[in-house]
């Protein structure tokens, strides 16, 4: 059986972590070199850096601050934010990342998936999804979750796996912040839609919330930040806590 992945994430703007809530109320964290190393240390089973102003701001994303980060870490590292091209892709590559993570640039040219598959391989394309409801559909939102497109989240979770995407983070904007449970009913939606690798972002409060989200096998990771920014939730009790409760995790 594969091991859960616990996963937390790193949003960084002008070069500082920062966490909000439903995507909004943006308020200063730590430095991200140091939060970094230590979750590497902290039992974390993979890192996410999202530079989560670069497409909105139109900029590449800030690679300085990217090689300091990979330099500290020795756990795979996702990264996103302004990847719109191939050459997007190889920088993030050469900078240290194992894995790239693709939202608003696979939005505007879905072929970056397929071209990016074909290059790099399926296992390093991250299709990110940042979904809300939208009267009563699952709808994806572009640019930081700022601009609303009227895609269809279930659709698009099915086209991206179709052009190569290896696995999927799920993004819900409603439970993001909240700290009151992952976004179940969406994650089962997305999951009974796709068949490659699903993880869950947003709405995680306490372990229990891990534990009930596992439960569904379709999930292959919880990601978080919040509260493993805050030490409300230590790591390595998350997966003590799950291994009890049966969950497969790496310890």
């Amino acid at each position: 059986m594969i091991s859960k992945r616990i996963i937390p994430c790193l949003d960084v703007m002008n070069g500082r972590v920062v966490k909000g809530v439903n995507f909004k109320e943006i308020k200063d964290m730590a430095d991200p070199v140091e939060m970094a190393r230590w979750y590497s240390e902290a039992g974390a089973d993979e890192l996410v850096f999202y530079d989560i102003t670069a497409s909105y701001e139109g900029r590449k994303l800030f690679t300085d601050v990217l090689r300091a980060v990979a330099s500290q870490i020795f756990i795979p590292l996702t990264v996103g934010g302004g990847i719109n091209s191939l050459d997007d892709f190889d920088t993030v590559l050469k900078s240290g990342a194992d894995k790239v993570s693709i939202n608003s640039g696979a939005i505007k040219d879905p072929s970056l998936i397929s071209a990016a598959a074909k290059r790099y391989g399926s296992q390093c394309v991250v299709l990110s999804m940042d979904v809300k409801r939208v009267g009563g559909k699952f709808r994806v939102f572009a640019n930081g979750g700022r601009i609303g497109t009227g895609i269809d989240a279930l659709e698009w979770a099915k086209r991206g796996e179709y052009l190569g995407a290896g696995e999927i983070v799920l993004n819900s904007i409603d439970t993001d912040g909240v700290r009151g449970g992952f976004d179940i009913p969406m994650l089962r939606a997305i999951g009974e839609t796709v068949s490659i690798p699903l993880i869950a972002s947003g709405g995680a409060g306490k372990k229990e919330d891990f534990l009930e989200l596992f439960r569904y096998d379709r999930i292959d990771a919880g990601l978080a930040a919040g509260i493993f920014h805050t030490k409300k939730v230590d790591i390595r009790d998350l997966k003590d806590y799950l291994r009890g409760c049966g969950v497969n995790v790496r310890l």
